[in-house]
């Protein structure tokens, strides 16, 4: 997240950079998104794909079942720009404010702070409980994350490649104390984090004021495919639905910049 809070300590800042002319030949890619992509990597595409529409750029998507071999960091989604890879949705931010932008550089200080805090709680919440969910309940690893994390590769790397990457999620879920909780533990933490997003926005039409800034976009991605995704058991459906203010948001968001 360096990448990310360098960029908005800068925000609010007079001094930001003009705009520069944007390239026309930025791609975005990705894995395939119905048959390939995971819980917590569809989350993070969803989310640079927003920003990016939020900021009005143009750019295409590409899907590519080696998009994370691809990858500068091996994760989606990246962007090219040139010669230029970037990957993940901080330095993919970062790069947009260099060229002048950015959502939040016209963000007081204060709201600059707040959206920093929240982003943070994002991380440490959501994107933990789509990587238990994905790789750590039983029934959803093997009906619906092996299959497709493994599906571009032969046998037996279709078998091993899911097999070496549940267990390197496994070890980081670990690091952060989250792999010895429970199912009912972790949508416990999802809820406790859903309250505080519904109570953030209201009535609000965005977070953060009257236009969306990274922190709309980071929202959306994650909700979007919390409610959107059919696993078994359902973990999140019923937490989902809790807050009417944030699925209108999503849909809002979703009709506002998708269609």
């Amino acid at each position: 997240m360096t990448a990310l809070l360098n960029f908005m300590e800068g925000s609010g800042n007079p001094k930001m950079p003009a705009s520069q002319p944007w390239p026309e030949d930025v791609i975005l890619y990705q894995q395939y998104q119905v048959e390939q992509i995971t819980l917590p990597d569809y989350s993070q595409c969803l989310a640079v794909e927003a920003f990016l529409r939020m900021s009005g750029l143009l750019f295409r998507v590409e899907q590519r079942t080696n998009a994370a071999d691809m990858s500068p960091t091996g994760k989606v989604p990246f962007i090219q720009v040139g010669s230029q890879l970037i990957a993940e949705f901080e330095p993919v931010a970062a790069f947009v404010a260099s060229k002048g932008f950015g959502l939040s550089k016209d963000l007081p200080e204060e709201s600059v702070a707040e959206m920093r805090a929240y982003i943070s709680m994002l991380d440490n919440i959501l994107s933990n409980a789509e990587h238990y969910v994905a790789w750590l309940v039983p029934e959803v690893v093997a009906e619906v994350t092996k299959p497709r994390y493994g599906c571009a590769y032969p046998w037996p790397l279709n078998w091993l490649l899911p097999w070496l990457r549940q267990r390197e999620v496994r070890n980081f879920l670990t690091v952060k104390d989250w792999a010895s909780k429970s199912l009912e533990e972790v949508v416990a933490e999802v809820k406790t984090c859903f309250r505080a997003l519904s109570e953030k926005l209201g009535k609000n039409k965005y977070f953060l004021g009257t236009s969306p800034t990274e922190l709309d976009a980071v929202v959306f991605g994650h909700l979007y495919t919390l409610q959107m995704t059919k696993l078994p058991g359902s973990p999140f459906c019923a937490v989902t639905k809790e807050y009417e203010n944030l699925i209108n948001f999503t849909k809002r968001i979703e009709s506002t910049f998708f269609f």
